[in-house]
């Protein structure tokens, strides 16, 4: 048996049933096992066998890019899924099929879950909260989507999300409630009361402990609802009219300012597009790899700068860069996501259209 400190040392063992998984690796006993040749770079690999459970693995193993035939599409599909672009326009930048850069969306959107969960506070709030919905659809406008998103009111920083489906509203033609009518049927209606229990849902996660909390809407009729199924938080609640002017001024700003950015850079969330997502999984996971990039990468301000949201809500001290940021693969059974969150990662997000969707299976891939 061998253990030193050099460059491939293994961190711990990938093997989550193994007690040197997740638990203290100083004792942990590990040794090499020859290499393997792949076609692409890094081409020559090396392997590695745990001592405690004979597990065999390798250097790719701890890699973003673990399990991928076309690795070096990682880090460009992440810059463009966050720059407006659509899957098939990125797959013909690269040659590869739109199923292909749907499968890298759906890997960069639980690396950047897992990557937001390790690093987001976990314990009480130091500024005040805004929270909104951001109205999208799957599959056709018949099927509208309402994401709760939460933002802090000083630093920008995106702290979460959660997702409700909706009934169609607004004028409508005679031949179009019809075919409505004829949706209901067929695959039912939306629960009325989701927006209520989602966003209870997701101020549950963003904060767990209690403490007071001053929290900026507009005068949408179910968050006070919501609030109510909360007796952990002392909330201070602060409504604004949707007819606000959405200058600075407005105590929404960072909501109204990260809707404008959400349209403004997934193709799939745009006014009227061709490229809309299909799933509301598939537009959960862009909108993680969103999360990450408007956290840890951009800029506050692209004139002035300022640090990123997450320098200012004192999350981190520097900046990350896309490549540090897809520089190790991240393991769910390291860093436990909350509950509703975890429907996110094992795509386990239904649409009514799509009763047989595939869900995240996969034991041993990220």
């Amino acid at each position: 048996m061998t253990r030193t400190d050099a460059p491939q040392a293994p961190p711990f063992c990938p093997n989550q049933r193994c007690p040197f998984h997740c638990g203290p690796t100083h004792s942990w006993h590990w040794v090499r096992a020859g290499f393997f040749r792949r076609q692409a770079p890094p081409h020559r690999i090396q392997r590695f066998r745990c001592g405690h459970c004979r597990r065999y693995f390798s250097e790719q193993t701890f890699r973003a890019s673990y399990w991928l035939k076309r690795p070096e599409l990682l880090l460009p599909a992440f810059h463009r899924l966050t720059g407006c672009s659509a899957f098939r326009q990125i797959a013909r930048e690269f040659a590869a099929s739109p199923q292909t850069i749907a499968h890298l969306s759906a890997r960069l959107g639980r690396h950047c879950q897992l990557f937001h969960e390790q690093l987001r506070p976990k314990g009480p709030l130091t500024e005040p909260l805004a929270l909104d919905g951001f109205q999208s659809f799957e599959w056709s406008q018949y099927h509208p989507t309402l994401y709760h998103v939460v933002v802090g009111k000083h630093s920008h920083f995106f702290h979460g999300f959660t997702d409700s489906e909706l009934r169609r509203s607004g004028s409508m033609r005679k031949a179009q409630k019809a075919k409505r009518a004829a949706l209901d049927r067929e695959h039912g209606r939306p629960d009325p009361r989701s927006v209520e229990r989602e966003v209870a849902r997701v101020l549950r996660i963003v904060a767990p402990l209690p403490q007071a909390l001053e929290l900026h809407t507009d005068e949408h009729q179910d968050y006070p609802r919501a609030l109510k199924a909360l007796p952990h938080l002392r909330v201070t609640h602060h409504t604004v009219s949707s007819r606000a002017a959405r200058t600075p001024r407005n105590p929404l700003f960072p909501i109204n300012l990260l809707d404008l950015l959400i349209r403004h850079s997934g193709a799939n969330h745009k006014r009227e597009t061709i490229a809309f997502s299909k799933r509301r999984q598939s537009a959960a996971e862009r909108l993680w790899v969103f999360l990450v990039w408007r956290n840890y990468w951009k800029w506050f301000s692209e004139r002035k700068r300022g640090g990123t949201p997450a320098m200012r809500a004192g999350v981190c001290t520097h900046r990350w860069s896309v490549g540090r940021i897809l520089s190790a693969r991240l393991f769910p059974s390291r860093i436990p996501l909350p509950e509703r969150w975890q429907d996110y990662y094992w795509r386990r997000t239904p649409t009514r259209c799509l009763p047989k969707a595939r869900t995240h299976q996969l034991k041993y891939a990220a």
